[in-house]
């Protein structure tokens, strides 16, 4: 079993800065991409940034310049640089990650559990 577990959300004035964390632990054998994705009230999930296993990043445009995904692989674990925090940012932040358990074993995906982000104006 995989387990992914964020950390670091909270409630920041407008202009402020967060970083979120996102460990994975348990049965990995190999982490391919990482991504963190958004759900504000009354709205669908939405995709904010991914990482790739070799480095490369994408973001969706309403967070580009703002917002930095990077990634520690020796500890499974993905951060989410919020800069310039806007209340529309206002959201419960998802990571997701895409791993292999074993060698032979084709990718799965799983999510963390959420961490609140609330920017007041």
């Amino acid at each position: 079993q995989v387990h992914l577990v964020e950390s670091g959300g909270g409630l920041v004035q407008a202009g402020g800065s967060l970083r979120l964390s996102c460990a994975a632990s348990g049965s990995i054998f190999r982490v391919n991409a990482m991504g963190w994705y958004r759900q504000a009230p009354g709205k669908q999930r939405e995709f904010v940034a991914i990482i790739e296993s070799g480095g490369r990043t994408n973001y969706v445009d309403s967070v580009k310049g703002r917002f930095t995904i990077s990634r520690d692989s020796a500890k499974n674990t993905v951060y989410l640089h919020l800069n310039s925090l806007k209340p529309e940012d206002t959201a419960v932040y998802y990571c997701e990650a895409d791993i292999h358990s074993a060698a032979l074993a084709g990718p799965t995906q799983y999510w963390g559990q959420g961490t609140q982000v609330t920017v007041s104006s």
